[in-house]
């Protein structure tokens, strides 16, 4: 079930995107005491509506590919495959969606660590029944593309 979040929490998320922002600044253009922030962003982390992570620019990022992938599957259980396919190495994340595809996937790959796109076919994706069509969509650039960095 969806949890409701608050506008205070929305604005702490927002200032959050500056990673380096502190519980203090934020407490400060918000008008409220850091300990309020910090009680707050520990709340949303235990909810599991809030991660706060570092994320790369793959295009800084010597041998660091990301590739998108669409997938379509013999089954209605989708959630069930997204769970699957959420867990494979390489994968930065895997939702539901509606038009040509179920499932659209997000890769990070990288020759240097042996994850390559035709390895991630064999040693990973072989591992998920029920997968039915598979198109690949290599990103060459992007604007405003950050990932984790999981390799």
């Amino acid at each position: 079930m969806a949890k409701k979040v608050d506008e205070t929490n929305r604005q702490i998320i927002r200032l959050l995107q500056d990673g380096r922002k502190s519980f203090s600044a934020i407490a400060e253009e918000l008008g409220i005491t850091e300990n309020t922030v910090r009680s707050r962003v520990n709340k949303l982390i235990d909810d599991r509506i809030l991660t706060v992570t570092g994320l790369v620019d793959p295009q800084y990022m010597p041998s660091l590919q990301v590739a998108i992938m669409g997938i379509k599957v013999k089954t209605l259980d989708l959630e069930r495959k997204a769970s699957e396919l959420s867990e494979l190495h390489g994968v930065i994340s895997c939702a539901v969606v509606t038009g040509r595809y179920d499932l659209i996937l997000q890769l990070e790959l990288s020759e240097d660590e042996d994850c390559s796109l035709l390895n991630f076919f064999k040693n990973e994706l072989v591992k998920v029944d029920e997968i039915a069509e598979v198109e690949t969509f290599i990103v060459y650039q992007s604007h405003n593309l950050r990932v984790p960095y999981l390799l």
